[in-house]
């Protein structure tokens, strides 16, 4: 064989310049970077040191033959021609792999079958052997890769990717690859800084790969020493005696204990086993420490300083976003307290979380891993690098580049069209706070809201995100989410600093009421002329459900005169509606005493007295039982519970489509001759049961309790008045 051979050599997109000085470290010569890997030439040796040492490969191919092909028939022939008896002996089996685009061969499982069938039909001929296919690890792997109508057909020395140690298992495994770490790794200048004697801290170190590509990097361990598969050792030509002299070197070269400090953290105990166990199979148990401990409890674990290196949630997933922003938040924080002097490289999905922190990053690289594009953000730890967090500064990041998309555009066109068609129904009726997006096109599946505050005269927008289903890819649903939102200010005059975000996504539990931030900052609006506190920062929903606003306005006209009963009451401005329309008394029950706070807040700003206003805390379906046996005294009652609720403060689950029935038969237990009942309810597909029609008068109320700025979507709730 030619001690010349040309050879391919993939990586990741954004390392090929990180794998193009490994290769020339191995011996190669006229080694050409390309998008995501690099051409070389070179002995056999070459290829063999790539398999076992480089750190951020893919794959390693050797070139078999390049052609021009036309059609199908070419292609097979140009493949057929290859010496493939020089390739694949007796009882060797095979698989093909295409890929590459081609302008008559558009399928790559095609390409794939038309290659088998030629190197088939060659042996075949010859030797009268027919190999057996084999999917996973094949004694020979055939790829082919079009460009075009120039196909490349290589052998695949890998076999597999190299990114496969052979140390993480397939259960826990961590959604960091494993060259992709190594990559973060060596952009950090992490085995000069090894050398020197430096920490090393993972503190969020899931199944634990970054903290073992960094112990291999200072024990000099080759990354394909621990694997047992690859794909030129069933090769006809392979060099056995040479691939054992290479793998001694190595072993020779390995130091399996050292005094640095490297370490992982994770508050997750299963993470922990599985980075402990991950570390044996690697046999750098001996060079690494691992422990159980959230971020707010790292700390270096001496007077070095270090690389810190992390690759912390994305929020790439639309319902995670929020999560992934205080994780990032509480990870500047406790790098600005304890790691003065250290260096960091934190891996991103999404680069705006980066602000977080608190950092000013000196360098930024693009990675990806697997086919999310990311950043990777080199920080120093020192006084003059820091920033205010934009959390903390309050507003939206927005990549405003995208305002020039067409997506971006076309979603302009559409809210700027309805901003125009509510403009005169808001000037009518002084509505100061109101939807005016609500998915309206399918991709861009957000709700926008517009309020206006009394306190400091601005307009805020108030942006709901309903979460991808799994289906979506999460790539091009936060693409058009961002798209979206470079849009808002040109389209609606509010800044990026007003603007708010959440995910709306099925809720569990308390889940809707729950705490997100800690801001306590809080705005005074107006709607029907009364005054209502609001919070764009803390929960998932301002405490102004925009929807119900002519259901108010209706309870404020039936209420006059009479005791009024709101179950559920959340931040009480239904309460506040009947107080304002003369009611003799009012009663609000929820289970929350935060919102039952609110509520009083409410009552005040509207100069409402609790005399005469009580607000209780209690499960209202426990308090519904205990007030069965009294007298009916509610002229008037609103009932408007969440669609599901499996509180651990509150007895049993709640399921509106199911226990709709038992709430109201207990309400009207409770409502005075001449009474009414009104049951509102947010439950998609909600249907009312059949058996409450004969028992009492029903009306649906839904279509005249919808307002304007929610005629887009007509299911947004359903409103029954029943007597």
């Amino acid at each position: 064989m030619s001690a010349e051979l040309k050879f391919i050599a993939s990586a990741p997109r954004g390392l090929a310049d990180l794998l193009a000085r490994e290769i020339e470290s191995f011996g190669a010569a006229n080694v050409r970077e390309r998008s995501t890997g690099v051409a070389f030439t070179g002995a056999l040796e070459v290829a063999y040191r790539a398999c076992l040492w480089s750190r951020v490969a893919n794959r390693v191919f050797l070139e078999l033959g390049e052609f021009e092909v036309g059609n199908t028939e070419q292609f097979y022939a140009a493949a057929r021609g290859i010496p493939w008896f020089e390739h694949i002996g007796a009882g060797a089996t095979l698989a093909c792999d295409f890929s590459g685009q081609h302008p008559t061969i558009t399928h790559t499982h095609f390409g794939a079958l038309k290659l088998k069938d030629a190197i088939v039909d060659s042996l075949r001929a010859r030797d009268g052997l027919r190999p057996d296919i084999e999917r996973d690890k094949p004694s020979v792997r055939v790829h082919a890769h079009a460009n075009r109508a120039k196909v490349t057909i290589a052998l695949d020395l890998s076999g597999e990717s190299l990114h496969r140690r052979g140390y993480r298992s397939a259960a826990g495994e961590a959604p960091l690859k494993e060259n992709v770490a190594a990559g973060m790794l060596l952009r950090a200048g992490w085995p000069q800084r090894a050398a020197d004697g430096a920490e090393f801290l993972d503190p969020m170190c899931g199944a634990g790969t970054l903290v073992i590509e960094a112990a291999m990097m200072a024990g000099d361990i080759a990354p394909g020493l621990s694997r047992d598969y690859f794909g030129f050792l069933g090769w006809r030509r392979h060099d056995p005696s040479m691939w054992d002299r290479l793998r001694a070197e190595a072993r020779a070269r390995a130091k399996w204990n050292t005094t640095l400090a490297i370490r992982g953290h994770d508050r997750d105990p299963g993470a922990i086993r599985a980075a402990r166990a991950n570390a044996q199979r690697a046999q750098v148990e001996g060079l690494v420490q691992f422990e159980t401990h959230p971020v707010t409890d790292s700390a270096p674990s001496g007077d070095k300083s270090g690389l810190v290196a992390v690759n912390p949630p994305y929020g790439v997933r639309l319902e995670d976003h929020e999560v992934a922003r205080a994780i990032h938040k509480e990870l500047g924080t406790v790098l600005r307290e304890r790691f003065a002097g250290w260096q960091v490289a934190i891996l991103t999905g999404a680069p705006d979380l980066g602000l977080e922190l608190g950092i000013r990053a000196h360098r930024t690289h693009k990675m990806w891993n697997g086919a999310l594009e990311c950043r990777l953000l080199r920080l120093e730890v020192a006084a003059e690098k820091f920033r205010e967090p934009v959390s903390h500064r309050g507003g939206l990041r927005i990549d405003a580049s995208l305002s020039e998309t067409p997506g971006s555009q076309m979603f302009g066109n559409r809210l700027g069209k309805n901003i125009k068609h509510l403009r005169a129904w808001v000037k009518r009726s002084g509505v100061s706070c109101y939807r005016l997006y609500d998915a309206d096109m399918p991709e861009y599946a957000l709700a926008i809201d517009r309020y206006r505050t009394l306190d400091d005269g601005l307009e805020w927008l108030y942006v709901q995100e309903y979460a991808a289903p799994h289906s979506i890819d999460a790539e091009s649903a936060r693409r058009r989410r961002n798209e979206a939102l470079a849009a808002l200010p040109q389209v609606t005059g509010v800044p990026a600093e007003r603007i708010r975000l959440r995910t709306r996504r099925p809720q569990k539990g308390a889940a809707q009421y729950e705490k997100l931030n800690e801001s306590e900052v809080f705005h005074t609006v107006e709607e029907g002329g009364l005054k209502f506190q609001v919070n764009f920062e803390d929960y998932l929903d301002t405490g102004l459900f925009l929807d119900h606003r002519m259901t108010r306005a209706r309870l404020r006209e039936a209420a006059k005169g009479g005791h009024f009963l709101n179950l559920f009451c959340y931040t009480g401005t239904a309460t506040v509606y009947a107080a304002a329309g003369g009611a003799k008394s009012t009663t609000s029950v929820d289970l929350s005493n935060t919102y039952l706070d609110w509520a009083q807040r409410n009552l005040q700003l509207n100069g409402h007295s609790s005399a005469g206003n009580d607000l209780i805390h209690a499960d209202c379906r426990e308090w519904l039982r205990s007030a069965a046996d009294a007298a009916p005294r509610y002229q008037l009652i609103f009932l408007d519970p969440p669609t599901f609720s499996n509180s651990k403060r509150m007895s049993g689950v709640l399921d509106i489509r199911r226990d709709h029935p038992d709430l109201i038969d207990a309400c009207m237990k409770i409502l005075a001759p001449g009474g009414t009942l009104v049951f509102s309810t947010n439950a998609q597909k909600f249907r009312l049961d059949e058996a409450l029609t004969a028992r009492y008068a029903v009306r649906d109320v839904s279509a005249e309790t919808l307002p304007p700025d929610f005629a887009r979507n007509p299911r947004i709730h359903k409103c029954y008045e029943l007597r």
